[in-house]
């Protein structure tokens, strides 16, 4: 298509925002719901520690996200210095609902049969508590600073948090590390939530820990001045391309590089893999912004769309059943009582091997929500949070 045929300013909700985030929650709803978590393929599975996998992706996309989403939501809001305290307002409240949804998932179903036990023990950091701080920071921020301070704060963060995991040295270790249970992170984990409200597979560490949740407040200030770029009408379509594929780029090849001294981690939220997953988010949203909303090539975008509209609701829900599941028993073909969820999978291994068996099962999932999403993005019911 000629430049002059296309237009030149950004649509007021971006398609491919949607379908991006759409993706990525469909992504999250797959790694989170295998039918066995002893069989799963290896791209579907986090990395160990160090490194990177397609799964270790999807949270930092999504945080991205949620960066861009608020410049062009709370653009607007931004210009008008009179309306700050009430978006402010708005956006804890909103932070609040979002961590306390995540409570819940960590509550549920124990609270109902033994309360006292489930708030004795029950996990303070998760993935949806971590979008709600990064989500009400990153508005705070984007409200309060101009865009090259935000770029500044981005990179300070980044560096403060190099320099307090590789320098300062860990009480009770006494040197500086990046390992699971005696970097600084953990330490501080376990010191102000104590073993009980940590991850309930370590225990010692916490993969959504309070030092951590700092870069990705930075993974969140990426995503926000990519919206604030994508939002700008005195640039081309083609110009703002350029320059996000070249950043994007950019930030991959620095998140590389930095990887040599500072290891890309997912569960350190390590400098490097702000950089790097940043740096990948951006090059992908550019080339769904210019298939999608440029180039008007959009047929294919709906399954992801419905996904994207109703995320948190998606997400939440998709967590909150399989806990449900869990709480009924049937009796098995041997006579053996199992979980509903259990007894629903049987149906898959009867006829796949393991291994398919459990990516079946997810991709069943994945298709059950579909078909709820799709109705009610055509009866135009979308749950905001």
């Amino acid at each position: 298509m000629a430049q002059s045929q296309i237009s030149q300013e950004a649509p007021a909700r971006l398609l491919s925002l949607d379908f991006f985030r759409g993706a990525t929650v469909a992504a999250m709803i797959l790694v989170n719901n295998p039918g066995d978590w002893g069989n799963i393929y290896a791209p579907l599975e986090h990395a160990s520690w160090n490194g990177c996998t397609p799964t270790d992706l999807i949270f930092p996309f999504f945080l991205f996200i949620v960066g861009v989403s608020i410049a062009y939501a709370m653009g607007s809001k931004k210009a008008d210095p009179a309306t700050h305290g009430k978006t402010i307002l708005k956006a804890l409240k909103r932070g609040l609902i979002l961590f306390g949804l995540g409570l819940f998932l960590s509550l549920y179903p124990k609270v109902f049969s033994e309360p006292i036990e489930a708030f004795q023990h029950v996990r303070i950091p998760g993935v949806l508590q971590r979008i709600a701080i990064v989500f009400f920071i990153s508005a705070v921020i984007f409200l309060k600073s101009s865009e090259k301070n935000v770029f500044k704060i981005l990179i300070a963060i980044l560096a403060i948090y190099w320099v307090l995991m590789t320098f300062v040295p860990v009480p009770g270790v006494g040197y500086a590390n990046l390992e699971k249970e005696t970097n600084l992170g953990a330490w501080l984990d376990r010191s102000i939530l104590s073993e009980a409200h940590l991850w309930k597979a370590a225990k010692t560490w916490d993969p959504e820990g309070i030092l951590s949740t700092l870069p990705a407040i930075a993974s969140g200030l990426f995503g926000v001045l990519v919206g604030v770029y994508l939002k700008r009408k005195d640039i081309e379509p083609a110009t703002k391309i350029a320059w996000l594929f070249c950043t994007g780029t950019a930030a991959v090849a620095l998140g590389l590089l930095w990887d040599l001294q500072f290891p890309i981690n997912k569960s350190l939220w390590t400098s490097s893999f702000v950089l790097y997953t940043g740096g990948l988010a951006t090059i992908i949203l550019s080339f769904c912004y210019w298939i999608i909303d440029i180039q008007k090539y959009n047929r294919f975008t709906k399954p992801f769309v419905v996904y994207g509209v109703n995320a948190i609701t998606v997400f939440f829900l998709s967590g909150l059943i399989p806990r449900t599941l869990g709480m009924f028993t049937v009796k098995a073909g041997d006579g053996t009582e199992i979980n509903l969820q259990a007894w629903l999978y049987s149906g898959f291994t009867g006829w796949l091997s393991p291994i398919n068996a459990s990516l079946a099962w997810a991709i069943t999932y994945i298709i059950f929500w579909l078909v709820v999403l799709w109705v009610m993005y055509n009866r135009k019911i979308i749950i905001k949070v």
